[in-house]
């Protein structure tokens, strides 16, 4: 016998014995079940040391549930991960010669499955050697077909019920990987950075201004407004006269709103409504025209009027001696803030106006907020179960942008009439198929005529979460069969982290 533990010898040889005997299998029978489904590890590259804790304590649970004569089953599986796969799979092909814009969508997701394949299953064979007792009969894949017409099912389900709707709205923009992102996947930071003070001449009275203190001056050519303190004694008396934009001289009103810091800067804000999420808000109250000056990677478009085609931080420099030369720059210090970074290119995500689907939480699951004070869900550290609480009042509840400009992933059953291409909100039509979203254009439109070419299909996709939400259902196929659905959910544990309390 060995006088040492020599465990890549043993686990090499009783490992596979253990799957040869079927001993991590499970099928419905007259015993308590005790469910775990894996939080799917995302396909894109290898495991970490946070993969490897959460497995080991989902293997712990499962083994003892087995030796207390419960009915264990642990599902495995892999997430498809949508931005943060297509990110490694568009930076593989880069390194190819080959890019995106280049290939057809079909090309793309071949390439896509291609990686989902080789990293997939180096995920799934590294739980292995992990020893995870998994039941690997049941692996499952976000993406399979099945499941993701369990996505589709849900999304048209939705719609129908008046609880998904598209819209115009404020979002994070990743001008890299060109997508909206949630809030999780922004990841903020203290940076060092500039603060610029501008002034504003008065309309009537350019000899005598506003000066207001910025770190993007090259948004000024959006702006449509300054605010003020409506009781700061320094500003009171210019509330309803207007100030001229530097560079651009265009007339802007100065309104007063009670969001305005008086501490901050000089106590005067630029608003520029269709780049800041607080800007939109002060322009929603105040009717205030929203201009958008940046394209989707981040260039100023036309309606900027100045520097355009340039990239934003290019036309930050740029913009600077020409505010100089004008006499609008007073002075600059340094300024540490938070940044907000794409978690997925690390890119500086940009506040951005864009069309996108949503679905309308207050009211989509009624009775989940006290699901946890009634004792139904335990939360392990139990003070976890008020974030919990807090995330789910009706007060912090704001409604999930679903959609993602990207390939990867379960596309949108939405179309919309060609004739309508060009429309800011153009009419949708959601379906399980095109043949069933070309009979309600016809019946909606009253032209029978209308053919397939007369329709095109959303290009984007659904975000990740709207397929990992339905993952304890759908990996038991319970869209299609309640047989093992109903012996196996509800599962009995999560293992996860804190993080996804906001995104589950």
């Amino acid at each position: 016998m060995e006088s040492h533990y020599q465990p890549a010898a043993i686990e090499k040889k009783w490992y596979p014995y253990w799957m040869d005997k079927g001993y991590f299998r499970s099928v419905p029978d007259n015993r308590e079940p005790y469910t775990i489904v894996m939080p799917p590890p995302n396909v894109t590259g290898v495991l970490h040391m946070g993969h490897m804790l959460n497995n080991t304590v989902q293997d712990i649970l499962i083994r003892r549930a087995r030796l207390e004569g419960k009915n264990a089953c642990w599902v495995p599986g892999t997430d498809h991960a949508s931005i943060a796969t297509e990110a490694k799979v568009v930076h593989m092909l880069r390194e190819q010669g080959i890019k995106k814009s280049d290939i057809s969508r079909d090309e793309f997701l071949n390439y896509a499955f291609q990686w989902k394949d080789k990293y997939g299953g180096i995920i799934l064979d590294q739980l292995k050697r992990l020893g995870a007792s998994c039941d690997w009969d049941r692996t499952r894949f976000t993406m399979e077909e099945s499941l993701s017409e369990a996505v589709i099912k849900v999304f048209v389900d939705l719609h129908q019920k008046g609880k998904l709707y598209r819209a115009m709205r404020m979002t994070n923009w990743d001008s890299e990987a060109k997508t909206v992102l949630s809030n999780e996947e922004v990841i903020y930071s203290e940076e060092k950075d500039t603060l610029y003070f501008l002034r504003y001449p008065l309309s009537d009275d350019p000899s005598t201004g506003l000066t207001i203190a910025t770190v993007r001056p090259e948004t000024i050519l959006g702006d449509t407004a300054v605010a003020v303190h409506p009781e700061d004694d320094r500003y009171r008396h210019l509330i309803g006269k207007t100030v001229r934009v530097p560079l651009i001289n265009r007339d802007i009103p100065v309104i007063g709103d009670t969001y305005v810091d008086r501490e901050f800067g000089t106590g005067a804000l630029k608003i520029t409504p269709a780049h800041d999420p607080n800007d939109y808000e002060i322009g929603q109250r105040h009717h205030l025209e929203t201009i958008n000056i940046l394209t989707d990677d981040a260039r100023l478009n036309e309606s900027a009027g100045l520097l355009v085609g340039e990239d934003r931080f290019a036309a930050r420099k740029k913009i600077l001696p020409m505010l100089e030369d004008g006499g609008f720059l007073v002075r600059t210090e340094e300024y540490i803030h938070k940044v907000g970074r794409s978690e997925r290119t690390q890119t500086i995500v940009e506040p951005r106006l864009t069309l996108q689907w949503f679905p309308g939480y207050v009211g989509l699951c009624p009775g989940s907020a006290g699901c946890g004070q009634a004792g139904d869900v335990a939360f392990h550290p139990p003070h976890f179960v008020n974030m919990y609480q807090n995330w789910l009042n009706p007060d912090n509840v704001r409604d999930w942008c679903i959609s993602r400009q990207l390939w990867w992933g379960q596309r949108i059953p939405a179309w919309y009439l060609e004739s309508e291409r060009e429309a800011e909100n153009p009419r949708s039509f959601v379906a399980l198929t095109e043949e069933e979203a070309l009979e309600q254009a016809r019946q909606q439109t009253g032209n029978t005529g209308l053919t397939a070419a007369d329709l095109y299909q959303d290009d984007d996709v659904v975000d990740t979460w709207f397929s990992s939400w339905l993952w304890p259902i759908s990996v038991f196929d319970g869209f299609h069969d309640q047989k093992e659905l109903d012996h196996y959910y509800p599962t009995q544990t999560l293992v996860t982290g804190w993080d996804i309390i906001f995104s589950g």
